[in-house]
């Protein structure tokens, strides 16, 4: 099988869980008002365009270091996400 046709496959099943993933995180945050959840969600979501952009950039041969910096927002947003939620007590709302 074509190593492209692999890597696509991949890019794809990896899109899809993030973003079911990020519409979990999102269905969460709606029901409880956390936002560690939103912030969750919000990474997911930055991880998914990640994904869907550098599989379309190994497509048509670009340049993809530039990708690789959502993932590194998307990371960044999780740290910030659980710092915060560290810091504001981790109490859940009722």
């Amino acid at each position: 099988m074509n190593r492209a046709l692999i890597e696509s496959y991949v890019s794809g099943y990896l899109s899809l869980g993030y973003a079911v993933v990020s519409v979990f995180f999102l269905r969460f945050w709606r029901e409880s008002g956390d936002r560690l959840f939103a912030l969750f969600a919000a990474a997911f979501a930055l991880l998914t365009v990640q994904r869907i952009a550098l599989a379309g950039s190994i497509a048509f041969d670009q340049e993809t270091t530039w990708a690789y910096v959502l993932r590194l927002l998307a990371f960044l947003l999780i740290i910030v996400a659980v710092v915060d939620k560290n810091r504001s007590g981790g109490s859940a709302p009722p």
